[in-house]
């Protein structure tokens, strides 16, 4: 599956998509108009490419709808997935970390809409923007952070301690409440939660299947509702709050 074509959009977006989300929330609606009057909206399919790997960075976008899986490929050719980006964030932003090409590759995890610029603008926005730098560098900063306590996990703690870790922070990032729990709010499978905790699809089967009959879970097909936080908490290793 792929994206669809860029194009501007057929109508004037709205100021209000922008006005309350970090990079833009210090601008007025002059400011925002141009902005958005310089993107070009995209919709992506559930599992198309928004950029890869390895390519020139021609753009840097903004994620208006649906969620993101940021992924690398290790150098034996295995996929492994680095992040999940929710939307109202910046996704694509190489020249911020001084790159010209793109890091990693983003798939859209679910039918997505983003709004792009051409990278030859990031030095005009981070000029004439007040806060968009700020809150761009505050991302990344995220971002590495995220991925240091990721690598941290993998050294330091045993696999059930990640998994419980990894979901955790899934819920936390994008989780909404159903009346059976907090599901995860975008499809997920085992083989993503394997490729996102450096395991294999048969110990993570393994682990959701023993968890699902006491009732931490329930795991369906590209599914995962958390029935109880707690006790998950507890196996990730951290200590609860009081």
């Amino acid at each position: 599956m792929s994206s669809q074509p860029a194009r501007k959009p057929q109508f004037r977006l709205d100021e209000s998509l922008l006005t309350d989300l970090p990079p833009f929330s210090r601008l007025d609606r002059r400011q925002i108009r141009e902005i958005l009057d310089l993107a070009v909206s995209r919709r992506h399919d559930a599992g198309s490419a928004i950029f890869d790997e390895g390519a020139q960075a021609e753009r840097f976008y903004l994620l208006l709808d649906g969620h993101v899986r940021v992924v690398r490929i290790t150098e034996t050719g295995e996929q492994v997935i680095a992040l999940h980006i929710p939307p109202g964030q910046l996704l694509g932003i190489a020249p911020a970390i001084g790159r010209e090409t793109y890091p990693a590759t983003a798939v859209a995890a679910t039918e997505a809409i983003t709004l792009g610029w051409p990278v030859r603008l990031w030095p005009d926005f981070v000029c004439d923007y007040d806060g968009f730098a700020t809150e761009t560098y505050k991302t990344v900063g995220k971002r590495i952070g995220e991925m240091n306590t990721r690598i941290m996990e993998l050294a330091t703690q045993q696999v059930e301690q990640r998994i419980a870790n990894s979901i955790l922070r899934l819920i936390n990032q994008s989780g909404r409440k159903t009346d059976e729990g907090i599901e995860i709010a975008f499809p997920i499978t085992r083989q993503d939660l394997s490729e996102l905790t450096g395991t294999t699809l048969h110990t993570v089967s393994r682990l959701l299947s023993a968890w699902e009959k006491q009732g931490l879970v329930k795991s369906a097909r590209r599914k995962i509702v958390v029935r109880d936080a707690h006790a998950l908490m507890l196996l990730s290793g951290a200590q609860p709050r009081h």
